[in-house]
């Protein structure tokens, strides 16, 4: 899924050839722009028809149980939020769905690319700068925290209550998902699409920069949290650096298969973490 022909072991990937059609930072927005109108309207699908599918449950144990139609309020309480795993299902499909999308319609590989990256992923090199790289993201993420932490700041990650919930009830799901499922298609989206555009028209630094600050927004957007400014600043902080590093894996690998390997023992490490001691 690289632009990169392959390389003798010793020598860095090349930039892919530079693109000239049209603005890549009009490009880059266009893409960022499709990718969410894209992806809030797959959540608002899947919502109503985990609505639907709650409503059809409700209905039917009332008419069990011979009771009258609730009021609104009744109603409403009855029907609840959706649970850990219609809420990791519909993060599945909105979010793959956007990457998918993008990636076919906007970003798809041709067969040269296929085979470049192909070529980069039997390179032993390539492994190793994703252990690599999969290490710094974990002692930079570490550092960060406890230097927060000094500061008396200790933000609680958005979606750490869907974890808990999903550990407790559905720990074979979280693991296919978190490890597997995500990686795969974050990395597709904010890596082959969103970074791969500037990367192509010959301004990789800046696309790592942007596609990392976009990775960081959309695992904590303002206002979805308790969290104060400081703490999501540090989120970003830790999210939009493991952007970077994986960007520039995938660059210096020549392979998305790096980068989503690195991310993939990221989030193993992280679930793993949380399991055994309850580190956020």
């Amino acid at each position: 899924m690289s632009a990169l022909p392959p390389v003798p072991l010793s020598v860095p990937p090349t930039t892919p050839p530079v693109s000239r059609q049209g603005s890549p930072l009009l490009g880059f927005g266009l893409d960022v722009l499709l990718a969410a109108c894209i992806l809030l309207g797959l959540s608002l699908f899947c919502g109503l028809a985990w609505g639907l599918w709650r409503g059809f449950e409700v209905g039917m144990a009332i008419a069990r149980e011979g009771g009258g139609a609730p009021d609104a309020a009744q109603l409403g309480t009855q029907l609840g939020q959706p649970g850990a795993l219609a809420q990791m299902l519909i993060a599945l499909v909105s979010t793959g769905g956007a990457a998918l999308v993008l990636y076919f319609w906007r970003r798809r590989a041709v067969p040269a690319e296929r085979a470049a990256s192909h070529a980069a992923a039997r390179r032993g090199s390539t492994w190793a700068w994703t252990l690599l790289v999969a290490a710094c993201v974990f002692v930079g993420s570490s550092l960060i925290g406890w230097a927060g932490k000094q500061l008396g700041i200790e933000p609680v990650p958005t979606n750490l209550p869907l974890m808990e919930q999903a550990m407790a009830q559905y720990p074979v799901f979280l693991v296919a998902f978190a490890v597997f499922l995500a990686p795969a298609y974050e990395e597709l989206l904010f890596r082959r699409v969103l970074f791969g555009r500037l990367w192509a028209a010959g301004r990789p630094w800046l696309g790592m920069v942007l596609s990392g600050a976009a990775f960081a927004f959309i695992h904590e957007i303002p206002g979805t949290s308790g969290n104060g400014l400081p703490e999501i600043l540090q989120l970003w902080l830790v999210y939009g650096g493991m952007g970077v590093a994986f960007a520039w894996l995938y660059r210096r690998t020549g392979t998305l298969w790096a980068a989503i390997a690195a991310h993939t023992l990221n989030n193993a490490v992280a679930l793993a973490a949380l399991v055994l001691f309850g580190i956020q």
